[in-house]
């Protein structure tokens, strides 16, 4: 991890760069890869399987059977952690819901939205190095509480052709009964375009790798919905000299593990902090099973020293991460000019992972900069708003001369022609 002192300000836009792939080449693949499923269906999500995976599927749909076997499978303790997140997710998810009361915005002229749950929804869980069944609780939470009617998910099968048990739980626990054992490309196309065993859905949600996130990108340009472009995974951690070394360096490691294309920074105004922390970091490291994942991933990462702690706000505002973490003495005031971030964790005993896994917000964040102007999952994500408008025969009449002048201002007389033709009777 290197330490950037004091930059000036024509540096910031470089050192904030997120690590960078050939999407050319990448968008051709993928592209490619998509276009085989459009055509083939099952056989080529089969053959991609086998190529990729190195795994042969004959049914992609996980029985009814197997996922009972998981949940009797699961160790108690695990089946009460992941009970004990859906509770706080569902708890949190649930106050989302709003209904909005119709109101008269001129006398005869009545105006109301309503909420209605995407019909059908797609959700891609990873599973490769690390199962992520907290993702399916993030996502199968919202889409049954915005009462989407069809649910389907997708993960890439073990070595075996089997599905983590706790993928599988937690499908269950949310209320998922159509699980299919398909990764990567190939469960985008699945479900973007439907084969003769996966239906096509109307959105996409989930992580993935950054194959799956183009193959998400690509499809969204043919019509299918996604819940957001994201990247590879991210942390900020924003300390001054109250912070721990220690709480802040497993903050940014907990980040570094997610994949070597990660990426951790740490912003502060002190540099006694830094240093220590990075000793920490060395400290932790060593003791990581992930390590060279993390290791790597560290490797894009820096801490950046700045003389005040306004400069080390604007930095962080203009980063705008995933994941930032306030550990500051004034974690509150300072959280109040924050404006652009995912997911904001507060004070030294708020770590990422509560988020990630269990206090009850939604993990499933903008990355590499779209903070800037997307939100993180939530109930909206699977709802779409539909307008209705009431007018009476009076409502018209106070309301028709303006239209009609609109209208026709705009050249489009068989609009004002709808009004003036009530109007006359």
């Amino acid at each position: 991890m290197k330490t950037i002192q004091n930059p000036s300000r024509a540096a910031w836009a470089a050192l904030l760069e997120r690590p960078s792939i050939d999407a050319t080449s990448l968008k051709e693949t993928v592209s490619g890869l998509l276009g085989e499923v459009r055509k083939r269906g099952d056989a080529a999500v089969r053959e991609l399987g086998q190529k990729f995976d190195r795994i042969s599927v004959n049914d992609f749909l996980v029985s009814e059977t197997e996922m009972e076997q998981a949940v009797n499978s699961l160790s108690p303790d695990l089946a009460n952690a992941i009970t004990c997140a859906a509770d706080n997710i569902r708890r949190f998810h649930q106050q989302q819901l709003r209904n909005e009361e119709p109101i008269e915005t001129m006398a005869g002229v009545r105006c109301w939205r309503k909420s209605i749950g995407i019909e059908k929804v797609g959700l891609y869980i990873p599973g490769g190095t690390a199962p992520l069944f907290s993702t399916v609780l993030m996502l199968g939470i919202p889409a049954k509480i915005a009462g989407c009617r069809e649910v389907v998910l997708c993960t890439p099968p073990d070595h075996t052709g089997n599905v983590h048990p706790a993928i599988l739980f937690a499908a269950r626990l949310t209320g998922i009964h159509r699980v299919y054992r398909i990764g990567g490309v190939q469960a985008i196309a699945a479900m973007a375009y439907g084969t003769e065993t996966v239906p096509r859905v109307f959105k996409i949600f989930g992580p993935g790798n950054q194959y799956v996130t183009c193959a998400k990108q690509l499809v969204q340009q043919e019509g299918i919905a996604i819940d957001m472009p994201a990247g590879p995974s991210e942390v900020c951690v924003l300390a001054d000299a109250t912070a721990s070394p220690a709480f802040i360096a497993a903050d940014l490691l907990s980040q570094a593990e997610h994949g070597a294309d990660s990426q951790v920074l740490l912003v502060s105004t002190d540099g006694a902090l830094i240093e220590k922390t990075k000793t920490e970091l060395q400290r932790q490291l060593a003791l990581l099973p992930r390590k060279d994942i993390a290791q790597k991933a560290l490797e894009n990462s820096q801490a950046i020293l700045l003389n005040t702690l306004e400069e080390a706000i604007e930095l962080v505002n203009d980063y705008a991460a995933e994941h930032l973490i306030i550990a500051c003495a004034d974690d509150e005031a300072i959280a109040g000019k924050i404006t652009n971030a995912g997911s904001v964790f507060l004070g030294h005993y708020s770590p990422e992972s509560a988020g990630d896994y269990a206090s009850g917000t939604n993990h499933t964040l903008p990355t590499n900069g779209f903070a800037r102007a997307y939100s993180g999952v939530s109930v909206d994500s699977f709802v779409k708003k539909i307008t209705y408008q009431r007018l009476t025969e009076e409502g018209l009449q106070l309301l028709g001369n303006t239209v009609i002048s609109m209208a026709e201002a705009e050249g489009l007389d068989a609009h004002a022609n709808a009004v003036k033709i009530r109007l006359k009777q």
